[in-house]
């Protein structure tokens, strides 16, 4: 499927792994961190307009609202260029989201379509049948400028899930598995296709969270094939035509990997790497001092939902917090219709407004030396999300909602 996106959009019949070439751009994503570097590049290059300013999203979403003077001005710097430029895509704070589920949400996103983003993560909306991969910001002003992008084709890896999920078991304990399995640099450099009957069954925003962290595993990107249940996630939300592309039943992969996950458990990530990932009921009894639910991961409104389900009737232990982050605005607004919003203040949970925040250690939960968190986001590096000398774990909602309740890494079932 990625060679023939890759083709189409590079105007050749046809690629394959190891070619260069030069690929129109259907979007280019920039945030706060990285567009300011971008627009630098770009201005150096003494432009008076951008190659499409419809075709161009800038999402400040990192340190937003601002954590400081420097945040303050990165964020004061894409609005600038936005004015300036005529962009029709920023989204200033009160109307913004994390970018990789603000984009999808918003209709950015099409089967068929090439996407970069200045984000490691914009390789989410494979999901949803796109060639989309995280760039440089250098590759994101020249792509602001000209439309256009190059690659090296990946080969590709394809992973087939047979069987079916265990209760408490979605997207996120899937790519832990796998991750777990071929290690962080398993996919290097290639692309990573989904599929099997477990991966049909799996809802949208399950499969946002798989792509969403190919990164993890070195890939470059990593996808899904649209079915109804992509174009029924679509309807209503792009008014942009597009060819859904699909790939060959002769296709010839890299590598192929077969799982049957019908028996899988909860998967957690312990420190300090995605790949070092064991069954929750290993994890059992280790204490936490930090929730925390959200990011370009599982902050989409499935996610806010199962921990609902596990909180509800629940209060967060005395020695843990607990924060939520809905990844949008829409998500905040769904989740306050709902209900979920009320059972995350009863059990004692803080809830923010749309922003990265502690996923990179950004602002906003924070953690000190000594201190230990787990969290639905995708990375648990050394100092992620503070102090040196903290730890992170990684896990899904339901598995983050439970262990907030017993103050330690527990099975949801040990819960409810």
């Amino acid at each position: 499927m990625v060679e023939k996106i890759l083709a189409r959009a590079g105007g050749k019949e046809r690629v394959q792994p190891g070619d260069l070439l030069t690929v129109k751009i259907d979007l280019a994503l920039g945030n706060d961190v990285t567009a300011p570097v971008a627009i630098k590049e770009f201005e150096r290059l003494g432009l008076d307009r951008v190659f499409d300013p419809e075709k161009i999203v800038l999402v400040p979403d990192h340190f937003t609202p601002n954590r400081d003077i420097p945040s303050a001005e990165q964020a004061l710097a894409l609005r600038r260029f936005s004015s300036r430029y005529g962009l029709v895509h920023y989204f200033e704070v009160g109307r913004m989201g994390v970018e990789h589920a603000l984009l999808p949400e918003q209709g950015f996103v099409q089967p068929g379509t090439v996407i970069i983003g200045a984000d490691s993560h914009t390789c989410t909306y494979g999901a949803l049948g796109a060639f989309a991969t995280g760039v440089g910001s250098t590759d994101l002003a020249a792509a602001m400028a000209l439309g256009e992008a190059w690659f090296k084709v990946p080969a590709t890896m394809r992973f087939v899930y047979n069987g079916r999920l265990p209760s408490w078991v979605g997207g996120k304990d899937l790519i832990l598995f796998t991750i777990g399995k071929i290690g962080v640099q398993g996919a290097l450099y290639r692309a990573m296709e989904f599929c099997g009957p477990v991966i049909d069954q799996l809802t949208i925003d399950g499969r946002l969270t798989m792509a969403n962290m190919v990164i993890e595993a070195g890939g470059l990107c990593g996808y899904i094939q649209p079915d109804q249940a992509t174009f029924d996630y679509l309807k209503g939300r792009t008014r942009q035509p597009y060819q859904a592309v699909y790939s060959d039943h002769d296709a010839v992969y890299a590598e192929t990997y077969t799982f049957d996950v019908s028996s899988l458990q909860p998967q957690v990530a312990f420190p300090p790497s995605p790949e070092n990932v064991h069954p929750v009921g290993e994890a059992k009894g280790i204490q936490i001092d930090q929730v925390v639910i959200g990011s370009c991961t599982n902050g989409r409104l499935d996610d806010l939902r199962e921990a609902a389900a596990v909180l509800k009737g629940h209060k967060v232990h005395p020695r843990t917090r607990l924060l939520v982050i809905p990844a949008t605005q829409w998500i905040y607004r769904q989740a306050m219709a709902e209900g979920l919003l009320d059972i995350f203040i009863e059990a004692e949970a803080a809830i923010s407004t749309p922003t990265c925040g502690p996923c990179l250690g950004g602002h906003m939960g924070i953690l000190a030396g000594g201190e230990r968190a787990l969290a639905t986001t995708n990375r648990n590096f050394t100092g992620r999300m503070g102090h040196r000398d903290s730890e992170v774990y990684l896990c899904g909602p339901a598995v983050a909602a439970a262990s907030a309740v017993a103050g330690e890494i527990v099975h949801p079932e040990e819960v409810l």
